[in-house]
């Protein structure tokens, strides 16, 4: 992954703000800035930027992994085994000495939000002056490139596929857990045959029943799907960490009345969330054509959250499209519409699509059918 162009954008930024250093400790903003990502974090992995150089501080462990995938100018590896312990035993060892290079008083960027205090407090102890620099990075991320735009594009595609094959599956008696193992086996046969050498992650839920389904976020179990559900289908994907979002709302047997009318309310709030999205629009603005919908209706007291998110490397991540969130929707970014309904003892109602801000409007990347019929098995 070639990161060299947001590297030296980020450099402006440090220049003008006179920061010496600026250390990452948040993991997804460590890959967009060096292409490097663990899975996981239970032992400290340290970015840095410097005016003349990238560098990682990784456990002994990622040091392969570093050398093959980081694109920085230097790595420190601290060693957990004695035959190397004499070359560092901690992360902190490493960032003792290269902080030591700065003149005392510098200032550094750190994320406010995810350092640790105990290592913040290092910092002023040695006598450094601290500046959060997290704002910039995730201002950074709300704008795709052409090249996350192509990636998030199939992330669509597959995301959809997923969802096909694990609706395909619906029937009375199979469990919550196997309709999302059906999708996952399509979209992973799928990128090995396409993608050689591609990383891959997978999410999925599919909540079933009018007790579930009123939990936004919950794991799929066992359950027997059972006739007369409703059911919601969630999935994310994340092809070489860049992720499509597609989430559609189906029964088996046909729905009573109410459920129907519940649907094609949910249908109508995400459309007209759809048609709110473009570039110059408050996100507020974007929410408010949504929310509409149920308030009018004498249901927004049911519809308990936003109605979408940032997407790009992180599962949720801002700018989120609230109901009291004055930024503008500009072109490039890139959110879920995903407006809802929950009402308990009748069920969930959500369907959730990924669209890319364009110059007009915005481009859908996870096309699958939505209406009543298509959704009825």
């Amino acid at each position: 992954m070639d990161t060299s162009h947001r590297i030296e954008r980020f450099r402006a930024f440090m220049e003008e703000r006179e920061i010496a250093l600026s250390l990452m400790t948040v993991p997804d903003d460590q890959y967009y800035l060096s292409g490097f990502k663990a899975v996981v974090y239970s032992r400290p992995i340290d970015l840095f930027i410097t005016a003349a150089e990238t560098g990682l501080v990784v456990p002994a462990l990622e040091e392969v992994h570093a050398r093959e995938e980081a694109a920085v100018d230097q790595l420190f590896v601290y060693y957990e085994h004695p035959e190397k312990a004499d070359g560092g035993k901690s992360h902190v060892e490493h960032l003792d000495r290269i902080l030591g290079r700065l003149r005392p008083g510098s200032r550094i960027g750190v994320q406010a939000g995810a350092i640790p205090w105990a290592l913040a407090r290092r910092f002023l102890d040695a006598g450094f002056q601290l500046a959060d620099v997290g704002p910039r990075i995730e201002e950074m991320r709300f704008i795709k490139d052409d090249a996350e735009l192509e990636v998030m594009m199939e992330a669509g595609r597959l995301a959809s596929l997923g969802v096909g094959a694990s609706l395909a599956t619906l029937r009375p008696g199979i469990s919550e857990i196997d309709m999302d193992g059906a999708g996952n086996r399509a979209i992973l046969a799928e990128v090995s045959a396409k993608h050689p050498g591609a990383t891959l992650d997978l999410f999925a839920m599919s909540p079933s029943g009018p007790v579930r389904t009123v939990m936004p976020h919950v794991f799929s179990n066992t359950r027997p799907i059972q006739a007369g559900d409703v059911i919601i289908h969630s999935r994310q994907v994340a092809l070489n960490g860049y992720r499509g979002e597609s989430e559609r709302t189906c029964f088996v047997g046909k729905p009573s009345p109410r459920q129907e009318d519940m649907f094609h309310l949910m249908l109508e709030a995400q459309l007209a969330g759809l048609d709110a999205l473009r570039p110059g629009v408050p996100m507020k603005e974007v929410d408010s054509a949504s929310r509409q919908v149920f308030q009018k209706a004498g249901l927004g007291e049911y519809f308990v959250h936003r109605t979408g998110h940032g997407l790009g490397l992180s599962v949720h991540e801002p700018p989120f499209l609230r109901f009291d969130e004055d930024m503008l929707v500009k072109e490039r970014m890139v959110f879920t519409v995903e407006p809802a309904i929950f009402v308990p003892g009748l069920g969930g109602f959500r369907h959730s699509d990924t669209a890319i801000v364009t110059e007009g409007g915005n481009r859908i990347t996870t096309e699958h059918p939505n209406d009543l019929g298509s959704m009825t098995f």
